[in-house]
């Protein structure tokens, strides 16, 4: 039997999560926006998924093309485009999950992030599931330093576009979707915070 890294690769920890609950289950259809070189999609490559993914780096969707050829040889190359999260070309709801983990908080200002999130809500069918992994204040509210909108340089010396509780509840009302989870937030000592907001669309 493969061992852990084999099968799962460096799939996010609350993504895995979403597995081991059921909620992404076999022959669904999976958007990754943002999937950079795939590290969350091994594990759906290796299992019949039928997978899609944007990144706006050529290097990015060249690596998840290689690893597709080698994981899942019947997905079309074409699943992959380089192109940016809030202008997807594929098909008003057409997929099943939605993923974007480290990816948003890249948002160069509020008409950008509210573009990837619209976008990503588009491509969802009724009923699915986005998943999404953020940068965020929530924890470390005194100890992020704004720069402008909501642009702030965190204790680690990056910059992001960090979001707040109220702006995420906000969100899901106005999308008209319902939190699967309470949202979880992990501080990472002297670092940053990273909140997982996981939202089913109405069906």
């Amino acid at each position: 039997m493969p061992d852990l890294a084999t099968q799962f690769g460096q799939i996010d920890i609350y993504l895995f999560d979403q597995l081991l609950r059921g909620r992404i289950a076999p022959g669904m259809r999976i958007v990754d926006a943002g999937c950079g070189g795939g590290r969350n999609l091994v594990y759906f490559f290796r299992n019949g998924y039928d997978i899609f993914g944007v990144d706006e780096d050529p290097r990015a969707i060249a690596s998840v093309r290689a690893i597709a050829r080698e994981l899942a040889a019947d997905l079309p190359e074409t699943n992959f485009q380089n192109e940016p999260v809030e202008h997807m070309s594929f098909p008003d709801a057409s997929a099943d999950v939605v993923l974007s983990s480290a990816v948003l908080h890249f948002a160069k200002d509020d008409e950008q992030f509210a573009g990837m999130v619209r976008d990503m809500w588009r491509v969802l069918r009724p009923a699915g599931l986005l998943f999404c992994r953020l940068a965020s204040d929530i924890g470390m509210e005194t100890r992020v330093q704004p720069i402008h909108g909501r642009r702030h340089r965190l204790p680690d010396g990056s910059e992001r576009y960090l979001v707040d509780e109220k702006l995420l509840l906000d969100l899901t009302r106005d999308l008209g979707g319902r939190l699967v989870d309470p949202l979880k937030t992990t501080v990472v000592q002297d670092q940053r915070c990273m909140t997982t907001w996981v939202v089913r669309k109405h069906a």
